[in-house]
């Protein structure tokens, strides 16, 4: 309850408008020259930092980045329903996490992509990274991307 009041906390800082592309930063990111904005989401209308309450791991790398992505996706395909967003990483260190919505409704509003990066901590928190480490309760999904080495999360509406 107390990892998903805190990423409540952070998402009430997000801009709230609708119909926008939201990057989530760390501070060691430059926001200029996105090279997938305009390809695989509209240029980004706001740029927000995160300040994780843990650093990257020592094994964070591409393969390891590419491989959570793999598995997330394969997760989110048993749930026996269209999966209402795209999840990938790009760049070339697969620094960048993105996720875009697929059709109209599941990230329309902040509120409603608010709520994706909910379930996606609720998914978080199974993990054995957050399990092993005792911060299973604290730590957002934001935080398990700064661990694993993401640089830039990015939420789109894709419209």
């Amino acid at each position: 309850m107390r990892l998903l009041i805190a990423l409540l906390l952070l998402l009430l800082a997000l801009p709230a408008a609708a119909d926008e592309t939201v990057v989530i930063t760390t501070p060691e990111t430059d926001d200029a020259g996105d090279r997938h904005a305009g390809y695989y989401y509209p240029p980004p209308e706001s740029f927000e930092r995160y300040e994780a309450r843990g650093p990257a791991i020592k094994q964070a790398n591409r393969n390891i980045r590419v491989a959570f992505i793999t598995g997330l996706e394969v997760e989110l395909a048993k749930r026996g329903h269209p999966v209402p967003y795209a999840v990938f990483a790009k760049g070339s260190e697969a620094e960048k996490l993105i996720v875009v919505a697929l059709m109209d409704g599941p990230m329309d509003t902040l509120y409603r992509a608010r709520a994706v990066l909910a379930n996606m901590t609720a998914e978080a928190r199974l993990l054995p990274l957050l399990k092993q480490n005792g911060v299973e309760d604290w730590f957002t999904f934001l935080d398990l991307c700064v661990l694993l080495g993401f640089q830039q999360v990015t939420l789109s509406d894709g419209k």
